[in-house]
């Protein structure tokens, strides 16, 4: 649909009746005219009789409705029930002439649309709690959604797609989400969609047409400066175009996926802590073997594939190419080819290789390459393209060492960024660090909470994330520690089952993985690991003020101002006792 502000209802439809209700009050008005002046019989005295403007309105409004009440002042006279007979016939072609256009205006489809827009538009500016605002409900949208939807967010979605937007009016979401068909590369769309709304906190771009993603980045930038843009980009020209303007979150999953095969090579360790910690909620992440030193063959000169190439050299690892087209640097060695075929495989030395990328934009040719090459060298380390969610099935059963999956590495990417913002600084240092580091902290909290995806949040010391322990350490009457918070508030389990990754503190370095003894202060940021449960038993820490009171002393106090003045009172009496 071509969108535009909406556009009240009610004026639309009273605009396309505008005809069929002026025919109708014309034939009613001549209805009601004629019975007030056509005589009536005579009355015992022998007055000719006549219908009161009152009485005409209301017999013709039970008439030419087809109610057909039956009250009338006196019996008619000839004349009467000739003028009503005219009207009757009068009143039957109105009414099927205004049910036609009511008919042909409901099956209108800008209509349709029109009405869709205000509905959306309604329950945009009814929403008091959170949201992102999504544009795009292809397959990393539906992901997104869903995971947001399991981390208790809203979401907004526009998708140009009917189809799509029919899709998720189907799914079973915990809460209701407004979608509009509609192209979100539009300033208007987004605009009532709850761009500049206060309550939206980010925006996501991504639909598979770059110009599109593009056109949201820009009015994001513009409309909402102040609200994190994550925006999808697959060729180098729109990520440089985002750059320049500013668009602070660029996500381009063969770039992406090419760091983490990167990271792979030089830190295995640290690419399986990065998995697990961003991975999808409600996944399992599984430990792959590392990618192994040697002679590579890459399949698919396309996007992916020069990313993958690039960073197995920059590796130094050798890796043959088969494409149908040459490259555009000679110096790589390649064979002519789809490497569906063993001829090409074998000519690029597929029996002496270590490892095989099937980089093609054909989910069947991934398939088929990394098959063919398995029965030639069955022990071949295999990077295998999914280009489509739908196909999933079918790259379980082959079981690659790597899946390359576009739409869930945005995903992983946006709720990273979005929902756990002190994630990506951690994230960095891990990039950074000595693989035995990562191997002792990977080996550590897996031991603990097991391989499936745990829930990582952070924490402002501030009122408005903490305010319990904000008003404590304003009244400087006890001085907190990490492991003080870190207590369960419950007599049978002593600590929480999470742990601190990161603390930000204003003016000094991330300190990484902070020991219990770690002072606590006013303003500190906080990344935390762990299960749900621990999540929610820190945030009752972290807002009240007795329960707070309890995991640092023990001592559990009544709730309320009358018990805490009955406990006060109580505990004098007994001083004085003593």
């Amino acid at each position: 649909m071509t969108s535009s502000t909406p556009t009240s209802t009610i004026f639309l439809v009273l605009r396309r009746l505008r005809t069929p209700l002026i025919v109708l009050i014309i034939i009613f008005a001549l209805s009601v005219l004629g019975l007030t002046l056509v005589p009536g019989p005579p009355d015992a005295n022998g007055a000719i009789q006549r219908l009161s403007f009152f009485h005409s309105v209301y017999f013709f409004s039970y008439t030419a409705t087809t109610i057909g009440f039956g009250e009338i002042p006196y019996a008619f006279s000839e004349q009467q029930r000739l003028w009503v007979t005219l009207c009757i016939y009068l009143s039957v072609i109105g009414w099927a002439y205004t049910l036609g256009t009511v008919f042909a205006m409901l099956q209108d489809k800008n209509f349709l649309n029109a009405v869709a827009v205000q509905r959306f538009a309604r329950q945009v500016r009814r929403l008091r709690e959170h949201f992102f605002l999504v544009c795009g409900y292809g397959e990393t949208g539906r992901l997104i959604c869903k995971a947001l939807d399991e981390l208790g967010y809203r979401a907004v979605v526009i998708e140009k797609d009917e189809a799509k937007v029919g899709d998720l009016e189907l799914q079973s979401y915990s809460a209701d989400m407004p979608a509009l068909c509609a192209d979100a590369g539009e300033p208007d769309t987004l605009l009532f969609a709850g761009l500049t709304s206060r309550y939206c906190r980010g925006v996501i771009a991504l639909t598979n047409d770059d110009s599109t993603n593009l056109a949201v980045a820009i009015a994001a930038r513009l409309l909402a400066p102040a609200l994190p843009a994550l925006c999808r980009a697959e060729h180098s020209d729109t990520v440089a175009n985002m750059a320049s303007f500013g668009t602070r979150h660029i996500i381009n999953p063969f770039e992406q996926f090419g760091e983490y095969m990167a990271l792979a090579l030089h830190s295995p360790a640290a690419y399986h802590l990065l998995l697990w910690l961003t991975g999808l909620p409600g996944t399992t992440v599984t430990r792959h073997r590392d990618p192994p030193a040697g002679k590579w063959v890459l399949c698919g000169y396309g996007s992916f594939g020069k990313v993958m190439t690039e960073a197995l050299e920059n590796a130094s690892l050798p890796v043959t190419i088969i494409d149908r087209s040459p490259p555009v640097d000679p110096a790589h060695h390649w064979i002519k080819g789809d490497g569906t075929g063993a001829d090409a495989l074998a000519a690029a030395g597929i029996r002496e290789a270590v490892g095989i990328v099937a980089a093609t934009g054909n989910d069947v040719n991934n398939l088929s390459i990394v098959v063919t090459a398995h029965q030639m060298n069955p022990g071949l380390f295999t990077v295998l393209r999914q280009n489509h969610v739908a196909n999933r099935a079918l790259f379980d059963a082959f079981e690659s060492d790597f899946t390359m999956v576009p739409s869930e590495i945005v995903a992983h990417e946006c709720l990273a960024i979005l929902t756990t913002p002190l994630l990506a600084p951690f994230l960095a240092a891990v990039r950074k660090a000595d693989d035995t580091w990562a191997e002792a902290l990977l080996q550590d909290v897996t031991s603990r909470f097991g391989w499936d995806v745990p829930a990582v949040w952070s924490v402002a010391i501030n009122i408005a994330q903490a305010p319990s322990v904000y008003r404590l350490l304003m009244r400087h009457e006890t001085r907190l520690k990490l492991g003080d918070l870190l207590r369960a508030p419950v007599t049978d389990r002593p600590d929480l089952s999470c742990r601190a990754l990161l603390l930000l503190r204003e003016g000094d370095p991330p300190r990484l993985l902070p020991d219990e003894d770690q002072e606590v202060l006013l303003g500190d940021q906080l990344l935390f690991v762990g299960d749900e449960t621990a999540r929610k038993e820190l945030g009752l820490t972290l807002f009240n003020a007795h329960t707070l009171k309890y995991v640092l002393t023990g001592l559990d106090s009544p709730g309320g101002l009358v018990w805490e003045w009955l406990a006060a009172r109580r505990r004098k009496e007994e001083a004085a006792r003593r």
